[in-house]
Protein backbone atom coordinates (compact mmCIF):
# COMPACT_ATOMS: atom_id res chain seq x y z
CA UNK A 1 0.00 0.00 0.00
CA UNK A 2 1.21 3.50 -0.76
CA UNK A 3 0.42 7.22 -0.68
CA UNK A 4 -1.53 7.23 -3.74
CA UNK A 5 -5.21 8.61 -3.42
CA UNK A 6 -7.90 6.77 -5.21
CA UNK A 7 -10.90 8.61 -7.04
CA UNK A 8 -13.85 6.09 -7.88
CA UNK A 9 -16.03 8.99 -9.61
CA UNK A 10 -15.15 12.09 -11.53
CA UNK A 11 -18.11 14.65 -11.33
CA UNK A 12 -18.20 17.80 -9.79
CA UNK A 13 -16.70 16.68 -6.10
CA UNK A 14 -13.79 14.62 -7.59
CA UNK A 15 -12.94 17.02 -10.48
CA UNK A 16 -12.66 19.70 -7.86
CA UNK A 17 -11.15 18.12 -5.27
CA UNK A 18 -8.19 16.87 -7.47
CA UNK A 19 -7.83 20.32 -8.95
CA UNK A 20 -8.18 22.29 -6.06
CA UNK A 21 -5.20 20.03 -4.30
CA UNK A 22 -3.06 19.78 -6.89
CA UNK A 23 -2.83 16.10 -6.33
CA UNK A 24 -1.61 15.65 -9.90
CA UNK A 25 0.12 12.33 -9.93
CA UNK A 26 -0.33 11.16 -6.65
CA UNK A 27 -4.27 10.71 -7.75
CA UNK A 28 -5.64 7.44 -9.69
CA UNK A 29 -9.56 8.00 -11.28
CA UNK A 30 -11.54 6.08 -12.75
CA UNK A 31 -15.34 6.82 -13.98
CA UNK A 32 -17.70 5.10 -15.37
CA UNK A 33 -18.47 8.09 -17.77
CA UNK A 34 -15.83 8.11 -20.57
CA UNK A 35 -16.20 11.84 -21.02
CA UNK A 36 -14.66 12.67 -17.74
CA UNK A 37 -11.42 11.67 -18.82
CA UNK A 38 -10.44 14.91 -20.09
CA UNK A 39 -11.21 16.52 -16.36
CA UNK A 40 -9.14 14.15 -14.87
CA UNK A 41 -6.55 14.96 -17.71
CA UNK A 42 -6.21 18.57 -17.17
CA UNK A 43 -6.52 18.04 -13.06
CA UNK A 44 -3.21 16.34 -13.33
CA UNK A 45 -4.99 12.90 -12.30
CA UNK A 46 -3.57 9.54 -13.63
CA UNK A 47 -6.34 7.74 -15.56
CA UNK A 48 -7.21 4.64 -14.87
CA UNK A 49 -8.91 2.29 -17.08
CA UNK A 50 -10.66 0.45 -14.44
CA UNK A 51 -11.58 0.62 -10.96
CA UNK A 52 -9.08 -2.02 -10.05
CA UNK A 53 -6.28 -0.46 -11.42
CA UNK A 54 -7.30 3.33 -9.72
CA UNK A 55 -7.15 1.16 -6.48
CA UNK A 56 -4.06 -0.78 -7.17
CA UNK A 57 -2.07 -0.26 -3.77
CA UNK A 58 -4.16 3.03 -2.93
CA UNK A 59 -4.25 3.97 0.39
CA UNK A 60 -6.46 6.18 0.65
CA UNK A 61 -10.06 5.61 -1.46
CA UNK A 62 -12.36 8.64 -2.04
CA UNK A 63 -15.86 6.81 -2.99
CA UNK A 64 -17.53 10.09 -4.99
CA UNK A 65 -20.17 8.48 -7.23
CA UNK A 66 -23.87 9.14 -7.39
CA UNK A 67 -25.96 8.31 -4.05
CA UNK A 68 -27.71 5.42 -6.31
CA UNK A 69 -25.06 4.19 -7.24
CA UNK A 70 -22.83 3.80 -3.38
CA UNK A 71 -23.56 0.54 -2.52
CA UNK A 72 -22.08 -0.91 -6.14
CA UNK A 73 -19.20 1.19 -6.06
CA UNK A 74 -18.11 -0.35 -2.30
CA UNK A 75 -19.52 -3.64 -3.41
CA UNK A 76 -17.36 -3.50 -6.79
CA UNK A 77 -14.14 -1.81 -5.03
CA UNK A 78 -14.08 -3.91 -1.86
CA UNK A 79 -12.28 -6.96 -3.43
CA UNK A 80 -9.55 -4.77 -4.28
CA UNK A 81 -8.89 -2.93 -1.85
CA UNK A 82 -5.16 -2.64 -1.08
CA UNK A 83 -4.29 -4.67 3.17
CA UNK A 84 -5.68 -2.00 5.26
CA UNK A 85 -6.59 0.71 2.74
CA UNK A 86 -9.13 3.38 3.95
CA UNK A 87 -12.26 3.73 1.64
CA UNK A 88 -14.09 6.76 2.90
CA UNK A 89 -17.58 6.77 1.50
CA UNK A 90 -18.48 10.49 0.45
CA UNK A 91 -21.72 9.67 -0.84
CA UNK A 92 -24.81 11.35 0.31
CA UNK A 93 -26.78 8.20 1.43
CA UNK A 94 -28.91 7.12 4.29
CA UNK A 95 -26.89 5.49 7.72
CA UNK A 96 -28.31 1.93 6.78
CA UNK A 97 -26.39 2.21 3.46
CA UNK A 98 -23.19 3.30 4.87
CA UNK A 99 -23.71 0.12 7.22
CA UNK A 100 -24.47 -1.98 4.16
CA UNK A 101 -21.55 -1.03 2.09
CA UNK A 102 -19.67 -1.30 5.49
CA UNK A 103 -20.09 -4.90 5.69
CA UNK A 104 -19.38 -5.34 1.93
CA UNK A 105 -15.99 -3.49 2.60
CA UNK A 106 -15.06 -5.73 5.80
CA UNK A 107 -15.23 -9.36 4.07
CA UNK A 108 -12.03 -7.72 1.87
CA UNK A 109 -8.68 -6.01 3.20
CA UNK A 110 -9.86 -2.51 3.39
CA UNK A 111 -11.38 -0.39 6.26
CA UNK A 112 -14.75 1.49 5.43
CA UNK A 113 -15.03 5.41 6.32
CA UNK A 114 -18.07 6.91 6.64
CA UNK A 115 -17.23 10.68 5.81
CA UNK A 116 -20.39 13.32 5.56
CA UNK A 117 -20.06 16.63 2.94
CA UNK A 118 -22.16 18.76 4.68
CA UNK A 119 -21.86 21.62 2.10
CA UNK A 120 -21.65 22.29 -1.89
CA UNK A 121 -18.17 21.27 -3.07
CA UNK A 122 -17.85 24.69 -5.03
CA UNK A 123 -17.26 27.50 -4.03
CA UNK A 124 -15.53 25.64 -0.68
CA UNK A 125 -13.13 23.62 -2.41
CA UNK A 126 -11.04 22.11 0.16
CA UNK A 127 -12.43 23.47 3.08
CA UNK A 128 -15.67 21.97 2.56
CA UNK A 129 -16.56 20.59 5.87
CA UNK A 130 -16.26 16.90 6.81
CA UNK A 131 -17.33 14.93 9.26
CA UNK A 132 -15.95 11.49 9.64
CA UNK A 133 -17.21 8.70 12.01
CA UNK A 134 -16.16 4.54 11.92
CA UNK A 135 -13.32 2.90 13.99
CA UNK A 136 -10.89 4.18 11.77
CA UNK A 137 -12.09 7.42 11.75
CA UNK A 138 -9.09 9.59 13.40
CA UNK A 139 -6.30 7.17 11.07
CA UNK A 140 -8.82 8.61 7.74
CA UNK A 141 -9.24 12.14 9.54
CA UNK A 142 -5.29 12.80 9.39
CA UNK A 143 -5.19 11.24 5.82
CA UNK A 144 -7.82 13.18 4.45
CA UNK A 145 -5.95 16.62 6.05
CA UNK A 146 -2.56 15.67 4.69
CA UNK A 147 -4.59 15.23 1.66
CA UNK A 148 -5.50 18.82 1.73
CA UNK A 149 -8.81 18.90 3.10
CA UNK A 150 -8.93 22.32 5.69
CA UNK A 151 -12.44 21.49 7.36
CA UNK A 152 -12.55 17.63 8.79
CA UNK A 153 -13.74 16.15 12.53
CA UNK A 154 -14.32 13.20 13.83
CA UNK A 155 -17.90 12.88 15.50
CA UNK A 156 -17.56 8.80 16.73
CA UNK A 157 -16.55 6.02 16.10
CA UNK A 158 -20.27 4.51 14.51
CA UNK A 159 -20.60 3.73 10.75
CA UNK A 160 -23.45 5.76 9.99
CA UNK A 161 -23.04 8.66 12.56
CA UNK A 162 -21.78 11.15 9.80
CA UNK A 163 -24.16 10.29 7.28
CA UNK A 164 -27.47 10.38 9.76
CA UNK A 165 -25.99 14.05 10.88
CA UNK A 166 -25.82 14.94 7.08
CA UNK A 167 -29.13 13.35 6.17
CA UNK A 168 -30.81 15.16 9.02
CA UNK A 169 -29.16 18.19 8.18
CA UNK A 170 -30.61 18.08 4.73
CA UNK A 171 -34.30 17.85 5.46
CA UNK A 172 -33.58 21.43 6.41
CA UNK A 173 -31.27 22.57 3.67
CA UNK A 174 -33.24 21.21 0.77
CA UNK A 175 -36.59 21.36 2.23
CA UNK A 176 -36.32 24.84 2.35
CA UNK A 177 -34.94 25.38 -1.22
CA UNK A 178 -37.90 22.78 -2.33
CA UNK A 179 -40.57 25.09 -0.41
CA UNK A 180 -38.68 28.33 -1.93
CA UNK A 181 -39.67 26.78 -5.49
CA UNK A 182 -43.07 26.12 -4.92
CA UNK A 183 -44.11 29.50 -3.42
CA UNK A 184 -42.53 30.92 -6.28
CA UNK A 185 -43.95 28.71 -8.75
CA UNK A 186 -47.28 30.00 -6.87
CA UNK A 187 -46.19 33.66 -6.29
CA UNK A 188 -45.88 34.15 -10.63
CA UNK A 189 -48.72 32.45 -11.24
CA UNK A 190 -50.82 35.39 -8.86
CA UNK A 191 -48.71 37.48 -10.56
CA UNK A 192 -47.84 39.07 -7.07
CA UNK A 193 -43.88 37.57 -6.80
CA UNK A 194 -42.32 40.98 -5.87
CA UNK A 195 -45.00 41.50 -2.94
CA UNK A 196 -44.30 38.31 -1.54
CA UNK A 197 -40.36 38.31 -1.41
CA UNK A 198 -41.01 41.57 0.14
CA UNK A 199 -43.36 41.18 2.93
CA UNK A 200 -40.92 38.27 3.67
CA UNK A 201 -38.34 40.56 3.78
CA UNK A 202 -39.95 43.23 6.26
CA UNK A 203 -40.06 40.04 8.14
CA UNK A 204 -36.26 38.23 8.32
CA UNK A 205 -33.67 41.05 7.85
CA UNK A 206 -30.91 38.34 7.75
CA UNK A 207 -30.71 38.11 3.48
CA UNK A 208 -33.22 39.52 0.99
CA UNK A 209 -35.06 37.18 -0.13
CA UNK A 210 -34.77 38.61 -3.52
CA UNK A 211 -31.16 37.13 -2.92
CA UNK A 212 -31.67 33.72 -0.89
CA UNK A 213 -35.67 32.76 -3.66
CA UNK A 214 -32.56 32.63 -6.62
CA UNK A 215 -30.31 31.22 -5.12
CA UNK A 216 -32.17 28.43 -3.69
CA UNK A 217 -34.08 28.36 -7.86
CA UNK A 218 -30.73 28.05 -8.80
CA UNK A 219 -29.19 25.42 -6.87
CA UNK A 220 -32.61 22.94 -7.77
CA UNK A 221 -32.20 23.49 -11.64
CA UNK A 222 -28.60 23.21 -11.54
CA UNK A 223 -28.38 20.18 -9.11
CA UNK A 224 -31.99 18.94 -8.58
CA UNK A 225 -31.53 15.53 -9.90
CA UNK A 226 -28.69 14.74 -6.94
CA UNK A 227 -30.50 16.34 -5.02
CA UNK A 228 -33.49 14.49 -5.13
CA UNK A 229 -31.79 11.12 -4.55
CA UNK A 230 -29.84 12.49 -1.61
CA UNK A 231 -33.01 13.67 -0.25
CA UNK A 232 -34.26 9.88 -1.17
CA UNK A 233 -31.51 8.92 1.54
CA UNK A 234 -32.78 11.49 3.56
CA UNK A 235 -36.26 10.03 3.93
CA UNK A 236 -35.03 6.32 4.30
CA UNK A 237 -32.79 7.87 7.83
CA UNK A 238 -36.55 9.51 9.34
CA UNK A 239 -38.41 6.39 8.22
CA UNK A 240 -35.91 4.17 10.07
CA UNK A 241 -35.89 6.53 12.84
CA UNK A 242 -39.71 6.02 13.09
CA UNK A 243 -40.72 9.54 11.84
CA UNK A 244 -42.96 9.91 8.28
CA UNK A 245 -41.05 11.74 6.07
CA UNK A 246 -44.04 13.48 4.42
CA UNK A 247 -42.47 16.82 3.77
CA UNK A 248 -39.32 15.12 2.26
CA UNK A 249 -40.70 12.83 0.07
CA UNK A 250 -42.46 16.30 -1.29
CA UNK A 251 -39.05 17.52 -1.42
CA UNK A 252 -38.03 14.64 -3.03
CA UNK A 253 -40.26 15.00 -6.13
CA UNK A 254 -39.97 19.18 -6.08
CA UNK A 255 -36.39 18.45 -6.27
CA UNK A 256 -36.32 16.34 -8.94
CA UNK A 257 -39.19 18.32 -11.38
CA UNK A 258 -37.37 21.49 -11.08
CA UNK A 259 -34.04 19.72 -12.77
CA UNK A 260 -33.13 21.64 -15.31
CA UNK A 261 -36.02 23.89 -14.87
CA UNK A 262 -35.65 27.68 -13.52
CA UNK A 263 -38.34 29.70 -12.10
CA UNK A 264 -38.29 33.87 -13.06
CA UNK A 265 -37.63 35.61 -9.36
CA UNK A 266 -38.16 39.01 -9.82
CA UNK A 267 -34.51 41.83 -8.88
CA UNK A 268 -34.75 43.47 -5.64
CA UNK A 269 -36.49 47.22 -6.61
CA UNK A 270 -33.79 50.17 -6.37
CA UNK A 271 -34.02 51.72 -3.23
CA UNK A 272 -35.54 48.88 -0.77
CA UNK A 273 -34.22 48.22 2.23
CA UNK A 274 -31.63 45.32 2.35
Amino acid sequence: MDSTIALIGFGEAGSTFAAAAGWEGAARAFDVKSERRAAMIEAGAFVAESADDALAGAGLVLSLVTADAALDAARACAPQLAQGALFCDMNSVAPETKRAAAEVVARGAGRYVDVAVLAPVNPARMNVPLLVSGTAADEAAALLRQAGFANVRVVGEEVGRASAIKMIRSVMVKGIEALTAEMMLAANAAGVAEEVLASLDASEKAQSWFVRAAYNIERMETHGARRAAEMEESAKTLASLGVEPMMTDGTVRRQRAQAGHGIATPAKPEGTAA
